[in-house]
């Protein structure tokens, strides 16, 4: 009985060491590589990245703006004094008035 008692604990102590080991391991792997990758961010030079990101959303919500304006303004009603508005309205009055002397 003590022989397996005493497996039983060298068997305890022997994964708890190497489960230990293995923690310890992964632990110290994790943190070379946390401090690897704050050393690549560090070297990386992303203080003008706001600037960057800010000036291209501008440049494309001006882009977006002068297309709704432009399209609003192609869609408006005609104004009754523009000339080419004069024009058709005075050739579509003449040719009705030509046809009301013809048919008389």
């Amino acid at each position: 009985a003590s022989d397996l008692s005493n497996v039983t604990l060298q068997l305890e102590d022997s994964l708890s060491s190497a489960l230990g080991r293995y923690l310890d391991n992964w632990r110290r792997n994790m943190t070379a590589a946390a401090n690897a990758l704050d050393n690549t961010l560090a070297e990386e030079n992303f203080k003008n990245v706001i600037w960057y990101l800010a000036v291209m959303i501008g440049m494309f919500a001006f882009i977006v703006v002068a297309m709704l304006v432009s399209t609003v303004k192609s869609k408006r009603r005609e104004h009754s004094n523009d000339p080419y508005h004069q024009y058709i309205k005075e050739d579509w009055t003449a040719q009705i008035q030509q046809g009301d002397v013809v048919a008389n």
